[in-house]
């Protein structure tokens, strides 16, 4: 189990499976840069650090909710940050690129690529979910009501 509720790790078979083409078709080039390749968004470059109203963010690749609004908190990183994950959200792993350990934040409906977690946040957790928003989608709470 991964660290903060997840179930599966890296290497394991997810609920949603797609092939390379299947995954190029569903995402963005951005977002399969991210989620399918491990790539990093540009800090500042996502409207998503800016959102502030009551919803949830999901997995862009799967739609799986992995934050509520209500975790997010401005890091001055510039990259969307949340205190915590929702339950079953994402799992996490080690990741040891460019000469340096570091836990990596996946999705875990679909083993996506979405950030890293650092433990430099706010309470209650101290915790930083640092995400990627090509990662992310953000469905405001109002929008159910419709």
């Amino acid at each position: 189990m991964g660290l903060f509720g997840g179930t599966k790790s890296k290497d394991d078979s997810y609920p949603v499976s797609m092939t390379e083409a299947e995954w190029r078709a569903r995402l963005t080039p951005a977002q399969f840069k991210v989620l399918r390749e491990h790539g990093t968004e540009r800090a500042g470059t996502s409207p998503l650090n800016a959102e502030k109203r009551p919803g949830m963010f999901r997995c862009a690749g799967c739609g799986r909710p992995v934050f509520a609004a209500d975790a997010k908190f401005e890091s001055g990183t510039g990259w969307p940050s949340f205190t915590a994950p929702l339950p079953e959200g994402v799992g996490t792993s080690e990741d040891r690129s460019f000469f340096m350990s570091r836990t990596e934040v996946h999705c875990a409906g679909c083993g996506g690529h979405l950030g890293h977690v650092f433990p430099d946040g706010p309470a209650p957790t101290g915790q930083r979910f640092c995400m990627n928003g090509d990662a992310l989608d953000f469905a405001p709470a109002d929008a159910a009501k419709k």
